[in-house]
């Protein structure tokens, strides 16, 4: 699609009449599955839900469709990963959708980012000869039961600000999420309890805050530095690291080519592993519970095979 004919279509679209939210509800865009799920559970049927990034997809590129812009005009709020996660797509999004409701700042805009714990802020001076590296910290961190537990808080406040009526109905569906987050963490610490202080590998920069909870060390990346393709230089030397130090296991995201990590693990007698990143990043992985669930007994598993525990 030209520009011109994005243009015109965005202007049909935004030509539309807007109509009440269904029912009373809030119509929620968030910009990932995550935040997506997350608003559900605590939103219940208060909320209509629209996540604009799929599960499967590489959140930090993003095709901004027409679609996109009609249902950020439409939304009561928005949730975003922040962290400038979304920098590449979504700016022009808000200021296409003419919703002051949802512009930074407002009432119905929510920045998921905002209270959570934050891993690999950069210290110094940043150049684009270090990456794709994010200035304020690793984007990912959805990926910790601890971060999820601390957006839904926020969105609980959020939904409640917006349809105080309701705040008593947000709190309980707040507490039910809590208390069956923390009865699956239990499970998921009992599972991975052999395999705290293995070493493992991984694509991208996608899961420091998934490993760190439950206790792996990634110890070197596919990527030489963060959105930089893998070289044949950086792949020798990684092999030989993992040769070094007994590693066997890549964890890859669904997004990236198996192409180097295959050839790699054929040379060490390992396995690569592809893990779902976000909810829907996986058939199985169907809500941020179950994103979880299906992560942790894969990667068990796989721990399982190279390591013999």
């Amino acid at each position: 699609m030209n520009m011109r004919t994005f243009r015109l279509l965005v202007g049909f679209l935004l030509a539309v009449p807007i109509v009440a939210s269904a029912q009373g509800k809030l119509n929620v865009v968030t910009t990932t599955e995550d935040l997506g799920a997350i608003a559900r559970e605590i939103g219940g049927d208060k909320v209509a839900v629209t996540a604009l990034a799929k599960g499967y997809q590489d959140p930090h590129f993003v095709d901004p469709k027409p679609s996109f812009i009609l249902a950020v005009s439409r939304a009561d709020i928005l949730i975003v990963v922040g962290r400038e996660l979304e920098i590449g797509w979504l700016p022009p999004l808000l200021s296409s959708s003419r919703n002051n409701k949802v512009q930074p700042g407002s009432k119905g805009y929510l920045d998921a980012s905002a209270n959570v714990r934050i891993l690999e802020i950069p210290t110094g001076q940043i150049t684009r000869a270090m990456g794709d590296v994010h200035p304020l910290g690793n984007p990912h961190y959805w990926l910790e039961p601890g971060n999820g537990r601390r957006i839904a808080q926020a969105v609980r406040d959020t939904l409640s600000a917006n349809m105080p009526s309701n705040a008593s109905y947000f709190a309980q569906r707040y507490t039910d999420f809590d208390m069956r987050l923390a009865a699956a963490e239990k499970r998921w610490d009992a599972t991975m309890a052999p395999y705290k202080g293995t070493k493992i590998v991984t694509y991208h920069r996608s899961w420091p805050n998934f490993m760190e909870r439950f206790g792996l060390e990634v110890m070197g990346y596919v990527e030489p530095k963060p959105g930089i393709p893998p070289s044949p230089s950086h792949t020798l030397e990684l092999i030989q690291d993992m040769k070094t130090q007994g590693v066997k296991l890549i964890v890859v995201e669904p997004y990236f080519d198996l192409k180097t990590p295959q050839s790699i693990v054929s040379q060490i007698g390992g396995k690569v592993l592809v893990m779902a990143p976000s909810v829907g990043g996986a058939k199985e992985a169907t809500d941020y519970i179950q994103l979880f669930e299906y992560d942790v007994n894969m990667l068990a598993g796989a721990l399982k095979q190279v390591t013999g525990k």
